[in-house]
């Protein structure tokens, strides 16, 4: 039977106003007829921009749009109340609350604290000076407005690795703190980009203080205490030691639930990284599929002249099925974003029919995919864009055919360059599919169904195709399909 589907229900430039819980919950019976199993929410935390952070700036765990800090009560999509009510909306229509956690980092400290630093090169972390020299930075989160509610946790500079912000002198780059972890030493089981990718962004988290680590895992049992959660979604995982990880998940399915979906961003096009860290975490959680991303945008880009058949190569999917999260798009990778690769709206039906109606992986769909969005933002030469994502029309009766027809048995049909197909050849109970899809000029494929299949009638689901086709008396039939397009052709008798 077709397996799980991933929603992601944001994308980065989701209008301000606490508007996207509600919006949750006013979708989440249409999620489950059409086929999401699973939604992945935003960061549900305080940010340091408050009403108006994204998530990923996290200031303060376990302030979820309850209290008056940063300017705010509710964050960015609504207060505490209305996420309640959204994850247990989604609950109730059998779908999975996927949590997005941000650990490696907090930004917006409440009060400066004298410090010690020592320079990194930015362009190599491993290049540190050997002299210290006294600065002040804001490494002091006392969370005022929470006033010790729920955790009485006070961080302070020995709970981090370093800043990229000081005063007196005034300075920016990055900075490692000297304090008692690490001998001076950035943390290990990282990425090797710049050296070192320890350090990120803003007051980098110190995973080797065990106060840190006790905190982080009481937070994880906290948060599952106050919403239903099916599973995380780890940020910045190439930026956290491997071995904190590795323990959190054991001690989350030890203590919350043996089953948590868990999905990593390790963002990496590179296989033998991703697997490298499977290996480290001890294969516990899945990662998304980078490699499969960049094939997609490049396909998108190239046209007819992609050469169809490699559209896999160097995938987590061809290598490691059972750990890959595929995706077309993220917020991320949306245009305008820190890791833009865009891919081209008229592929994206068929990268879509490529993750949904095979049976390996686990598929994650867009937002601003599902529903489409519009915004407006500088690039990086510093001009202003106005930047439009429609939807993928078809993408509600892609997820559709998955959760009716993506059943049985599989036989991929990758022998043209331009023109794949898929066949899920169904079951007793279940029916099954042909997908055809093509980059190039309108084709078909034939296809030996067997004689079960002798004399039926099949349609394109999708609707791309109005015709009709009929097998021979030997089940055999010609699916076609439009130029640069995908047709889901299903039995007619199981519509």
């Amino acid at each position: 039977m077709a397996g799980r589907v991933l929603l992601q229900f944001f994308h980065w430039y989701y209008p301000d106003g606490g508007r996207l819980w509600g919006e949750v919950a006013e979708k989440a019976e249409n999620l489950a007829e059409i086929g999401v199993t699973d939604v992945w929410l935003p960061p549900a935390y305080k940010g340091a921009a408050g009403g108006y952070s994204v998530g990923y700036d996290t200031y303060d765990l376990f302030d979820l749009g309850e209290f008056d800090q940063k300017g705010t009560v509710p964050t960015k999509y609504g207060d505490r109340d209305a996420l309640e009510a959204a994850c247990k909306t989604l609950a109730e229509h059998g779908i999975g609350a996927i949590h997005d956690v941000v650990f490696n980092h907090k930004m917006g400290g409440d009060e400066r604290e004298a410090v010690k630093v020592r320079r990194a090169n930015p362009d190599d972390r491993n290049e540190i000076e050997d002299e210290a020299f006294e600065t002040h930075a804001y490494t002091r989160f006392t969370f005022p407005g929470r006033q010790g509610r729920h955790s009485e946790f006070v961080w302070s500079q020995k709970c981090f690795t370093g800043v990229d912000y000081i005063e007196d002198p005034t300075d920016t780059g990055v900075f490692r703190l000297v304090n008692e972890y690490g001998e001076g030493e950035w943390s290990g089981e990282v990425d090797e980009e710049l050296g070192n990718y320890d350090y990120l962004i803003g007051s980098d988290i110190e995973f080797r203080n065990r106060a840190v680590y006790e905190e982080l895992k009481y937070w994880g049992r906290w948060f599952s205490e106050q919403v239903p959660v099916a599973g995380f979604r780890l940020d910045a995982a190439k930026h956290i030691p491997a071995w904190f990880f590795r323990d959190w998940i054991g001690h989350m399915r030890e203590s919350v639930k043996e089953d948590l979906f868990v999905v990593a961003e390790y963002w990496h096009p590179d296989i033998g990284a991703l697997e490298n860290y499977l290996e480290l975490v001890d294969r516990q959680l899945l990662l998304f599929d980078v490699g499969l991303h960049h094939r997609f945008h490049d396909a998108s880009k190239g046209g007819g002249d992609f050469d169809m058949r490699t559209i896999f190569d160097g995938s987590l999917l061809s290598a490691q099925p059972e750990h890959a999260v595929t995706l077309v798009e993220n917020h991320d990778t949306q245009p305008l974003q820190s890791l833009e690769a865009a891919v081209e709206p008229w592929f994206k039906p068929l990268a879509y029919a490529l993750i949904l109606m095979r049976e390996q992986g686990v598929p994650s769909v867009f937002y601003a995919d599902l529903y489409g969005a519009d915004y407006r933002d500088k690039g990086s030469d510093g001009k202003e864009y106005d930047i439009v994502m429609p939807k993928v029309e078809c993408l509600p009766a892609l997820l559709s055919a998955r959760k009716r027809f993506a059943n049985g048995g599989q036989t991929d049909m990758f022998d043209d360059p331009n023109c794949l197909a898929i066949v899920r050849h169904g079951t007793d109970e279940a029916p099954g599919s042909v997908t055809v899809l093509t980059n190039g000029e309108e084709a078909s494929k034939h296809v030996e169904l067997g004689e079960g299949h002798a004399g039926a009638s099949f349609r394109d689901f999708l609707g791309h195709r109005e015709d009709t086709v009929t097998a021979d008396e030997n089940g055999n039939a010609a699916f076609p399909v439009n130029g640069g397009s995908v047709s889901v052709w299903v039995r007619e008798d199981a519509l």
